[in-house]
């Protein structure tokens, strides 16, 4: 990042009761920040399948997602550490924050000819 603060601008956030949701970000660096639910695994959290509906158009996340088949899905990017980034978050005590890609989306599904 080169000394400067990351930017994030809120795309949306649901999943969890108390407020402190699974949230998803856009980053000044084309890329998303995704804060979900803590895993066993570092850089890696689980949010709800809603939050993927907050991505800006003609885009998706770009990380390898498992779906855990509860309701969510479990991805995996760079752990977010950065002090001045992480003071823009509000994590709950179970949540941690990952950067992962920004892709372009070009395929938006076929039409079955049967």
């Amino acid at each position: 990042m080169g000394g400067q603060i990351m930017r994030l601008r809120f795309l949306g956030k649901g999943g969890s009761g108390d407020g402190d949701c699974p949230t998803l970000y856009a980053t000044d660096q084309q890329t998303y920040l995704v804060q979900g639910w803590e895993t066993k695994e570092v850089g890696t959290v689980e949010i709800p399948h809603l939050l993927t509906g907050f991505a800006e158009p003609d885009t998706f996340i770009g990380a390898d997602m498992d779906d855990t088949g509860r309701g969510t899905f479990r991805l995996a990017g760079r752990p977010v550490n950065e002090p001045d980034v992480i003071a823009q978050l509000t994590l709950a005590d179970d949540e941690a924050a990952i950067e992962v890609p920004k892709k372009r989306r070009t395929y938006y599904g076929g039409v079955d000819s049967k």
